[in-house]
C-alpha cells in the first residue's frame, strides 16, 4: 500500500509531465517573440505555437504513396522520446519517482535514438531535400555529442554521479562552491544547444532554403497531425536542452529531497516559479544570441563544435588538475 510521500511524488511526476509538455510551445514563442523585438519586429505573439498546433491538428494528412510504416510512426516515436527526457529531468524536485532514470548518459541515448529515426524517416521517401538533411543532421549530431558528454562528465565528476538529481543536490543543496571547470563546460553547452536545436549559427529554424536548411530538410514530407507532432517535438528537445542546462549551471530553486513531501505547499509554488523565471531569461537569452550571430556555411560547423568539445576537454582537465 502506497504511503502518503509515494502518492505525493507521483502526482508530482505527473504535474511536472503535463507542464512540460505544455510549456514547451509557450517556450518556442517567447523566444521567437523576443528575436522579433530584437529586430525590431511586431512578432506574431508568444501564442503562435499552440495556433500552429491547433492548425495542423484539424487538417488531412498527406502521404506520398511509398511511405513506409517507419515513416508513419516515427513522429510518435520522436515526440515520445523527446517528453520522456523532458519529463524525467528533475526541474520541479529532486526525489520524484522518475529521478532515478534521469541518468546523463541515459538521456543523450534517449536524444540519439530519436536523431535516428527522423533521419531514416527523412530518407525513407526518396527525396533530395530528405536525404541532404539526414547526412547533414547525422554530421552535425556526430561533432555536438562528444562535446556534450565532456560537459555532463564534468558535473559527474563533481558530484561523483551520472544522475542528474544527485548532481542537482550536490550543486545547489550543499555548500556553495565556484567551479571554473563548469564555466568552460557551460561555454561548449551552450554551442552544443544551438546546434542540436538547428538555431543559428548552425541552422536557421526559420528558413526553407535548400543550402541552408538541415532540420527542416527532413521534415518537408510531413504534414497535419504527423507535422504537428514533429514540431511539438522540436520545442520538447528545446525544453529539455535548457531545462538540463538549469540543472547543470543554475539548479537553485529547484526543491531537495524531502521538500516535496514535507512542506509541498510552499516547496511546489516556489519550484515552478523559480522555473518560469529561469526559463523566460534563458529564451531571452537564445533571442539575443540568435541576432547577434550570422547563420555560417555547413563547412564551418565542425569548427564551431570542435571548439565546443575543446572547451568542454579544458573544464573537465581543470577539475582533474585542480579539482575545481
Amino acid at each position: 500500500m502506497m504511503t502518503m510521500e509515494q502518492s505525493l511524488g507521483i502526482l508530482f511526476q505527473l504535474y511536472q509531465s503535463l507542464l512540460v509538455v505544455l510549456l514547451a510551445p509557450l517556450l518556442t514563442g517567447w523566444v521567437n517573440q523576443c528575436r522579433a523585438w530584437l529586430q525590431n519586429r511586431t512578432g506574431p505573439g508568444v501564442l503562435q505555437p499552440y495556433r500552429t498546433l491547433r492548425k495542423l491538428f484539424h487538417k488531412d494528412a498527406v502521404m506520398a504513396y511509398n511511405a513506409s510504416p517507419l515513416f508513419r510512426a516515427t513522429p510518435y516515436i520522436l515526440f515520445g522520446c523527446m517528453w520522456l527526457a523532458a519529463a524525467i529531468i528533475p526541474i520541479i524536485a529532486v526525489d520524484l519517482p522518475f529521478s532515478p532514470v534521469a541518468d546523463v548518459i541515459a538521456l543523450v541515448g534517449v536524444f540519439a535514438l530519436a536523431r535516428v529515426f527522423i533521419a531514416l524517416a527523412a530518407m525513407d521517401i526518396g527525396t533530395a531535400f530528405g536525404t541532404l538533411g539526414a547526412r547533414r543532421e547525422m554530421l552535425v549530431s556526430f561533432l555536438a555529442e562528444p562535446a556534450l558528454l565532456m560537459v555532463l562528465f564534468t558535473a559527474s565528476l563533481i558530484s561523483h554521479s551520472t544522475q542528474l538529481p544527485r548532481i542537482v543536490d550536490a550543486l545547489a543543496h550543499h555548500q556553495f562552491v565556484l567551479y571554473p571547470s563548469l564555466a568552460f563546460a557551460g561555454l561548449a553547452f551552450v554551442i552544443v544547444l544551438l546546434a542540436e536545436n538547428a538555431r543559428i549559427p548552425v541552422d536557421n529554424p526559420g528558413t526553407h532554403l535548400e543550402l541552408t536548411m538541415i532540420h527542416e530538410a527532413m521534415i518537408l514530407e510531413y504534414s497535419a497531425r504527423h507535422l504537428a507532432l514533429v514540431e511539438w517535438a522540436s520545442s520538447l528537445k528545446l525544453f529539455a536542452y535548457i531545462s538540463i542546462g538549469i540543472a547543470l549551471f543554475v539548479p537553485y530553486g529547484i526543491a531537495e529531497v524531502g521538500a516535496m513531501a514535507g512542506n509541498w505547499g510552499s516547496a511546489l509554488p516556489l519550484a515552478v516559479i523559480a522555473l518560469l523565471v529561469k526559463l523566460v531569461l534563458a529564451g531571452a537569452a537564445l533571442a539575443l544570441l540568435e541576432t547577434l550571430l550570422a547563420k555560417m556555411r555547413i563547412f564551418r560547423a565542425p569548427e564551431f563544435l570542435g571548439t565546443a568539445f575543446l572547451l568542454a576537454v579544458l573544464g573537465l582537465l581543470i577539475h582533474f588538475l585542480l579539482g575545481a
